[in-house]
C-alpha cells in the first residue's frame, strides 16, 4: 500500500540552503526513491528569495513535478501567522484536495503560517500531521533564538514578563496571547519530532506533552569520507567553519580566537571560513571585514558553498569548529564533519553538547570565550595524538535511508492508530 506524504518547509534549499530546508529536502528525496511512498515537497518563499509571479501562488523550483514553491509574501512573524488568507488559503485547499496526503510532515510554519495545521485538519480529517521542531520559533519571538535582545545572555524560558523585557514596546499581554494562539494550533499536531533531547526538554518545559514528542536524530545522505590531509609534521593545524556568517553562530568569537593565536606566536595554523553573510546588518559585516583584515593570511574567507562542495572543502581541513553562542538544536554541520571523519570543536551548550562528546569525538569550549577557544585550538594543534584519538572515536551519522525508515515507521503507526479509532467509531 502506498503512503502519500506531503513534506512542508519554510523555503527551498535551492533558494535558502539552511539546515531545516536541507534536511527536509533530503528526507523528501529519500521518499521519492521508494516504490511504496508517493511524496510531494511544498516550500514557502517570499520576495527575499523569489519574486511574486502573476496567476497562481504556486511556482516550480526547477521543473520537478513533485516539488512546489508557494509564494507567501504576507506573514506576521510575531504570531507565526499567514495573514493573506484570501491569496493563500484557496491554493492550499486545492493542493490538499488534489494530492490528498496520508501524512503531512511540517518542518516549519514560517511563511506558511501556523494556521496551516488547522487547515489540514479541516480539509483532510483522516490525515495525520507530524511536525519536526527544528528550533525555538514557537517559544521565542526573538527569531527563535532564545537570546535576550540586550547583550548576549541566553534565555532558558519564555514568560510574558521576560519577553516584554526584550521588547519593551510590546505589552506583556500580547506575548501571552501569542503563546495561546500558537499553542492552540500546535495542539492539533498528532506527533512532534525533536532531533535532540535538549530541544524536546525545552518544548516540554514550555508546555507540550512529553509523550507527544519523539526524539529522532537527523541524518545525512551516505557519502564516501573525504581523504585526510597528508601531514608529514603530524600537526593538524587547519580549522574549518561551515555555515552562514552571523553574530549568533559565533564567527566574531572564532576570528578573535585566531587573533589570539597569532598574538601568541602560533604561525602554522589556518582557519578556512565557508559561508556567506546574507541579510546581515552593515555594522556586523564591517566588523567581520575588520577582523578578517587583522588575521590575514591565517584566515581565508572562501564564501558560500553548495551541498555538492562539502567533500572537497572537508578534504582541506583537519578540524571543524562550531562556535555558536545560542542554543543550537542539531547543527547539520556537526553530522557533516563526522560523516567525513573530522573531529569537532563546539560550544558545550544545547544540542551541540549532545552531539559532540567531549574528549571522545571532539572538544567542548565555553561559548563566547575567544581566549578559551584559542587555547583549545592551540591544544588541538600541539597535543600529540589528540586528533587521531578523537577521529577514531567518531561514529558516523545515520544515513537518510535509516532516518527515513524511522519516520515512515512513525507515520504508519499513526495511520494504524487512526484506522483503529475509525473501526471503533463505526462499530459503535
Amino acid at each position: 500500500m502506498t503512503t502519500r506524504v506531503l513534506i512542508v518547509a519554510h523555503n527551498h534549499p535551492d533558494f535558502h540552503p539552511g539546515g531545516t530546508e536541507i534536511l527536509a529536502h533530503d528526507l523528501f528525496r529519500e521518499y521519492r526513491s521508494r516504490p511504496d511512498v508517493e511524496a510531494l515537497f511544498l516550500a514557502a518563499t517570499n520576495n527575499l528569495h523569489r519574486g511574486q509571479r502573476p496567476g497562481t501562488s504556486f511556482q516550480s523550483p526547477g521543473g520537478a513535478p513533485d516539488e512546489v514553491v508557494m509564494w507567501c509574501g504576507h506573514f506576521d512573524q510575531f504570531n507565526l501567522s499567514q495573514i493573506d488568507a484570501y491569496g493563500v488559503v484557496p491554493h492550499l485547499v486545492s493542493l490538499l484536495e488534489d494530492f490528498r496526503p496520508d501524512i503531512v510532515h511540517i518542518h516549519h510554519v514560517l511563511l506558511m503560517g501556523v494556521e496551516f495545521i488547522a487547515l489540514v485538519r479541516r480539509i483532510l480529517p483522516s490525515a495525520r500531521i507530524v511536525m519536526t521542531l527544528h528550533d525555538y520559533f514557537p517559544i521565542c519571538a526573538h527569531d527563535g533564538l532564545m537570546m535576550r535582545t540586550a547583550g548576549k545572555e541566553r534565555c532558558d524560558r519564555a514568560t510574558p514578563h521576560r519577553c516584554n523585557g526584550c521588547f519593551p514596546d510590546i505589552p506583556a499581554d500580547r506575548f501571552l496571547l501569542r503563546e495561546k494562539y500558537i499553542r492552540t494550533h500546535l495542539d492539533q499536531v498528532h506527533r512532534f519530532i525533536a532531533p535532540s533531547r535538549f530541544l524536546k526538554d525545552r518544548f516540554v518545559s514550555w508546555g507540550l506533552p512529553s509523550g507527544s514528542i519523539e526524539i529522532v536524530p537527523n541524518g545525512r545522505p551516505a557519502v564516501t569520507p573525504a581523504a585526510h590531509r597528508s601531514t608529514p609534521s603530524g600537526r593538524r593545524s587547519v580549522f574549518g567553519y561551515f555555515g552562514n556568517l552571523n553574530p549568533w553562530k559565533g564567527v566574531p568569537v572564532l576570528l578573535k580566537a585566531a587573533q589570539r593565536l597569532i598574538a601568541d606566536g602560533v604561525e602554522d595554523f589556518e582557519l578556512r571560513l565557508h559561508g556567506g553573510a546574507p541579510f546581515q546588518a552593515k555594522e556586523f559585516v564591517e566588523k567581520i571585514d575588520d577582523l578578517l583584515s587583522e588575521t590575514e593570511p591565517h584566515v581565508v574567507r572562501l564564501g558560500p558553498y553548495g551541498r555538492e562542495d562539502i567533500p572537497g572543502l572537508m578534504a582541506a581541513v583537519d578540524w571543524v569548529v562550531v562556535p555558536s553562542i545560542w542554543w543550537e538544536n542539531a547543527p547539520l554541520v556537526i553530522q557533516e564533519a563526522f560523516a567525513h571523519r573530522r573531529p569537532v570543536i563546539a560550544s558545550g551548550i544545547g544540542g551541540m553538547a549532545e552531539a559532540v562528546r567531549d574528549g571522545i569525538d571532539g572538544l567542548h569550549v565555553r561559548p563566547d570565550d575567544p581566549s578559551l577557544l584559542a587555547r583549545t585550538m592551540r591544544r588541538a594543534i600541539e597535543t600529540p595524538d589528540l586528533w587521531e584519538t578523537l577521529m577514531a572515536g567518531i561514529t558516523p551519522p545515520d544515513d537518510m535511508t535509516t532516518v527515513a525508515d524511522r519516520h515512515l515507521s512513525l507515520y504508519r503507526s499513526l495511520l494504524k492508530g487512526a484506522d483503529i479509532i475509525e473501526l471503533k467509531a463505526n462499530a459503535a
